[in-house]
């Protein structure tokens, strides 16, 4: 199994780090999926919104089928919501995941990448009415929304309660 973390310029890095670091301990440690991957749309390193720099594993033209996806917020999907090629490949990787998470407003490439359309979804607090006045998607004012294989979290250290809801929904799926 692929588990891919989507980078881009800007992001937050603990909507990124935090949920990395609880699946990779799932990775390695309970049977999780064997490959962990930092995704972004060009080999250089990724820059994010406080300065830390990530290197990326794969780039969205060499990176393999996933099974499941995580796209972190931060300011940065200001401006990515209307970069094409990341949003192309959010939806071309979706239609085979078995579940796609989001972190923040994260929320924002799910919904461009058309993920969203009449499901209920949430949002860090301060994007909640900008996520309504969307007028497709159920805003819901919880920590973490899941509706069918699609995951949304509030702002950045839910992205680990996220990443932990996860595992555990899947870990009892398998009994």
């Amino acid at each position: 199994m692929n588990f891919g973390f989507l980078i881009f310029p800007g992001l937050e890095e603990l909507d990124l780090v935090g949920p990395w670091e609880i699946i990779s301990l799932w990775s390695k440690f309970a049977q999780g999926p064997e490959n962990c991957l930092m995704i972004a749309e060009n080999p250089e390193p990724v820059i994010c919104s406080k300065g830390m720099s990530i290197n990326p594993h794969a780039t969205f033209e060499d990176c393999p089928p996933l099974d499941f996806l995580l796209v972190p917020g931060g300011e940065g999907t200001r401006r990515e919501v209307d970069n094409p090629s990341l949003i192309q490949f959010v939806a071309r990787q979706a239609e085979n995941c078995k579940a796609v998470l989001s972190v923040c407003t994260g929320t924002f490439i799910l919904h461009r990448a058309g993920l969203l359309t009449n499901k209920r979804a949430t949002t860090h607090w301060a994007s909640l009415q900008k996520l309504r006045e969307l007028g497709d998607v159920e805003v819901i004012e919880d920590r973490i929304v899941r509706d069918g294989n699609i995951w949304t979290s509030a702002g950045i250290s839910a992205g680990i309660d996220l990443a932990l809801a996860f595992i555990e929904y899947m870990t009892d799926e398998k009994k």
